[in-house]
């Protein structure tokens, strides 16, 4: 028996895993992974996979980065963790200092505040809640939120019931929040103006409801879960407009988007518009630790400020045990100083024009349907040929060396964002003859 096999005997008999069917887990053969070097994982039998999808769309610089490393030995080396209820900590004002410098600019508030969660999701719950209260603080109670169909923003019940995906929300509906869904202007069953068609919807939602929406939330330019539907950013400019023309805050999510996904530091930049809330997560630490924030417009955090002859508390009653925890602060700050001295960004920018080149070929390919792509965020919908068609795909990818997740039949590629030439062309390559051997 392999090591492999041996330790997912083992898994299989202790371990639930996120978003998988165990009915099926150990003939999938699951990778057992043991170790990891810059844009590779290597397993307990030491073979060698590229990190695809920058193990769900985390590590931006690789793993193993020294400068990373360092940073998180030399905090642990002075403070493990330390409240940020009622005490404060240097990791945690400096990476606020510098998330508020890199915020992004345009037509809307600047973002001045910054709150932190642990991962998406508790993000998410964070900006909802505080657009909830915002609007009650402000003299209006605002229940309702206005979200995309086929949006998907986390897993925690409110970030639930602003999603759009049936597949992960239907089962928790009767105990959600309350809020409307518009058309995806990324939807490509809308056809050609899908864009037009969604703007309209959002119109007459805001028309009809919008003394009633606390806020609008959308993940901006691109929808991962879904599929990597891309749209137009004339959206995210009317989402602006008419956020403010309603009295609503406007939310992105940029949980997956952030940190140079798209080719720029923020999708927001794609739009030149700037939200009352914008979530962060995922590679905020290079795929390091846990952590998360929410970065907020200053008219936003006044609201939460006791004033004279206010009867009831205007505290935000929301954190968690291991808010800005240091180890996650020092492995951020890191993260981003490595990537403003390298111009991570501008490589993520030539990295997505080069894979653009490469997969271009497979457009043609007619076991492809379609290739949606901002940036470095890449979705490649092959062609169902019997169950879980995305699936083969993937798992004959493995065998050339690559390690991918699909979505459906939705091929996902997004890999680390200063990811080399040849491990490029191995990327694009391994997924072309693995769509080939599966389609025949």
């Amino acid at each position: 028996m392999t090591a492999s096999a041996a330790w997912t005997a083992r898994d299989a008999a202790a371990v639930w895993h996120p978003f998988t069917q165990h009915s099926t887990w150990t003939g999938d053969r699951p990778v057992v992974v043991d170790r990891a070097e810059g844009p590779w994982l290597i397993d307990v039998d030491g073979r060698r996979y590229l990190d695809g999808v920058s193990s769900l769309w985390t590590t931006t610089l690789g793993h193993g980065h020294p400068d990373i490393n360092a940073a998180i030995t030399a905090q642990l080396a002075k403070l493990d963790h330390s409240t940020f209820l009622g005490t404060t900590h240097t990791p945690g004002i400096e990476l606020s200092e510098a998330l508020i410098a890199l915020a992004p600019k345009g037509n809307g508030p600047e973002l001045t505040k910054v709150f932190y969660a642990g991962d998406g999701s508790s993000a998410v719950e964070a900006a909802l809640k505080i657009a909830y209260q915002y609007s009650t603080q402000t003299g209006h109670s605002r229940p309702k939120f206005v979200r995309l169909d086929q949006a998907y923003h986390g897993d925690t019940l409110g970030a639930v019931a602003v999603g759009g995906h049936d597949l992960f929300h239907q089962a928790y509906k009767p105990l959600l929040l309350d809020t409307i869904g518009v058309p995806s202007p990324g939807d490509r069953a809308l056809g050609p103006d899908r864009n037009a068609i969604a703007e309209a919807a959002l119109r007459s939602v805001m028309g009809e409801h919008g003394a009633q929406v606390c806020a609008i939330i959308v993940e901006p330019m691109i929808q991962g879960a879904a599929g990597m539907l891309d749209y137009d950013a004339q959206f995210l400019r009317t989402a602006r407009e008419l956020a403010d023309a309603h009295g609503a805050l406007l939310i992105f999510d940029e949980v997956a988007t952030g940190f140079a996904r798209t080719g720029r530091m923020w999708a927001a930049e794609h739009a030149g518009v700037t939200p009352d809330l914008l979530t962060c997560g995922k590679g905020i630490t290079g795929g390091y630790l846990p952590l998360s924030a929410v970065l907020a417009a200053e008219h936003v955090y006044e609201a939460f400020l006791t004033r004279p002859g206010d009867s009831a508390p205007r505290t935000f009653f929301h954190g968690h045990t291991y808010t800005a925890n240091p180890l996650c602060c020092a492995a951020a700050l890191a993260n981003l100083r490595v990537m403003g001295e390298q111009d991570v960004t501008g490589q993520a920018a030539r990295l997505g024009e080069r894979l653009a080149k490469l997969l271009e070929p497979l457009g043609s390919n007619d076991n492809v349907l379609e290739i949606r792509q901002l940036g470095t965020m890449i979705g490649v919908e092959v062609a169902p040929v019997g169950d879980r068609t995305g699936f083969a795909v993937c798992q004959a990818a493995r065998d050339r060396g690559v390690w991918l997740r699909p979505l459906g039949n939705t091929v996902v590629l997004m890999p680390p964002l200063t990811l080399g030439d040849d491990e490029t062309d191995l990327l694009v390559n391994a997924l072309a003859e693995a769509i080939d051997e599966v389609a025949a």
